[in-house]
């Protein structure tokens, strides 16, 4: 292609941006990067109705907290603005203009009870050549009315004049050449009077055209609407510099048929939306990022949901996915939203972030649990991850796995104490304290053959001592390498917390 890539995503602010529509940012972000274009943010507004406070501003947060960047739009600004199409009325109403002018659109008055009255005499009603002339519009009526009628207020609006009979071609780069007869489509509404403001149809396509979008890359539920954009282009006379279209698979449900619903998130414990999502007087939705998800992880994930990368990789940075994206590895039918699947991507993730970063994670979660971090140091605390974080899928979940390095036990699991504490065990505890005072170097590599050489030499059985062990000092019998624990937590502390087992499980 001659002309430089430029993608867009182009959200309407109704709500929260559904994960599937986070995978379309993702994918048109992938593609622009990968051909040296560019990205654009544009805020679909123009359903007046439907907007809701704070939508806008969720949605360049998450798509700010994914990494994936914008080169235009609503908050970066561009020579192609404004990027909000509430802003951009003058120039809808010019290009519907061009479209009456050129006998491509006509206005149309018809009340909502006479469409509904119009419905319930015939059968599968659709405003289209068959039926527009005996509606009421600029097509049947003089244009003295139709004048008279915008002069005195009447509400109107302007519909597109599909042509019957003819084989529109959509190609798709990932569906190839898909073919629609007109006669099928009805007149679309292309702009209301009530709010003076374009459908989503014409302000989509004055839009792409005007800021040389070059590929539209969005959901498969807009390929019904592919034709008629493809004969809007031709309206205007754009046919040759109209965007390559491609309508990528739905993201399905975890389990049954249809696509992926917030329900189907509520029903199995996990997010739909990227970020937490804080209705006005509503019931708050859980979001990827609060619920412990790492972007890096959140991104890869969904980037595997319908495209592959043509080998066995599946951990891949933001870098390696614009490396390798390839619109010809997009699968043509829905992908199954793998919630587990998600959640091993996150723990995998947490295995390669370095554990002084994935203490200050855990630190605002000691707060939660009220153990001050400040008690600790940065390395004591990103020592204590370190030893756990292979048993973790979240953040949150260092804190059951790490809890006992920054606070002793205040119970023993009875399961553990009936099968690893017996009448001997108390004495066994104290000869063991006397062989741990006696380490000078209570590291590890050190104290590790001392303990076991004791035990070998007392004959004692190594399971039970080590698990007895583990149980006084941790509270029951999990954990890292015990040798590892004992080094963090030190010698006084380990010989303070075996003291205080033996008191409270024989009392």
């Amino acid at each position: 292609m001659d002309r430089k890539v430029r993608v867009r995503f182009a959200p309407s602010p109704t709500g929260p941006l559904h994960i599937g529509g986070v995978r379309t940012a993702l994918y048109n972000y992938l593609f622009a990067r990968q051909h040296g274009g560019d990205m654009i943010l544009r805020i679909e507004d123009t359903d007046s109705t439907r907007f809701v406070p704070g939508a806008e501003d969720y949605i360049n947060e998450a798509l700010a907290w994914l990494g994936i960047g914008i080169d235009e739009g609503v908050r970066k600004g561009g020579k192609y603005g404004p990027y909000k199409q509430s802003e951009r009325r003058d120039i809808y109403r010019e290009h519907v203009k061009m479209l009456l002018d050129n006998d491509k659109a006509y206005i149309a008055f018809d009340t909502p009870a006479e469409l509904e009255a119009k419905r319930a005499e015939i059968p599968n009603f659709q405003y289209d050549a068959s039926t527009r002339m005996s509606m009421r519009n600029s097509l049947t009526l003089p244009k003295e009315e139709v004048d008279r009628l915008i002069a005195d207020g009447e509400k109107y609006v302007v519909r597109f004049k599909v042509e019957p009979g003819r084989d529109v071609e959509v190609n798709d780069l990932l569906r190839g050449k898909v073919t629609i007869n007109s006669s099928i489509l009805d007149d679309k509404v292309l702009y209301k009077s009530a709010d003076d403001l374009p459908t989503y149809h014409l302000a989509n396509i004055v839009d792409d055209h005007l800021m040389e979008i070059t590929h539209v890359i969005r959901g498969e539920e807009w390929l019904p609407s592919a034709p008629l954009h493809v004969l809007l282009y031709e309206a205007f006379g754009w046919s040759d510099t109209a965007p390559s279209f491609v309508h990528l698979p739905l993201l399905l449900k975890p389990d049954g048929k249809g696509k992926l619903s917030k329900r189907d998130g509520d029903r199995l414990g996990f997010p739909v939306f990227p970020l937490e999502w804080h209705p006005e007087g509503g019931e708050v939705s859980s979001g990827y990022r609060e619920s412990g998800y790492l972007p890096e992880a959140v991104v890869n994930f969904l980037a595997l949901l319908g495209w592959n990368p043509g080998d066995d990789s599946e951990i891949m940075s933001m870098d390696q996915l614009i490396e390798k994206f390839d619109l010809a590895h997009c699968s043509r039918s829905g992908a199954r939203f793998d919630y587990e699947k998600g959640r091993w991507f996150n723990h995998e993730y947490l295995q390669q972030l370095p554990d002084d970063q994935l203490a200050q994670l855990f630190k605002p979660v000691l707060r939660d649990n009220g153990i001050d971090p400040d008690n600790f140091s940065d390395d004591y605390i990103a020592r204590a991850c370190g030893l756990v974080k292979g048993r973790i899928y979240f953040v949150r979940d260092l804190w059951d796995q790490a809890k006992f390095f920054f606070k002793e036990p205040d119970s023993y699991n009875p399961k553990d104490i009936k099968k690893r504490w017996s009448e001997d065990t108390p004495r066994i505890m104290g000869e063991l304290i006397e062989t741990l005072r006696g380490i000078d170097d209570f590291s590890c590599a050190s104290a590790e053959p001392i303990v076991l050489d004791w035990i070998a030499s007392k004959g004692y059985h190594l399971g039970n001592v080590m698990n007895a062990f583990r149980l006084a000092v941790v509270g029951e019998c999990k954990g890292p390498h015990m040798f590892d624990i004992t080094e963090l937590l030190g010698k006084d502390e380990t010989i303070r917390r075996i003291n205080l087992a033996v008191e409270r499980i024989n009392a």
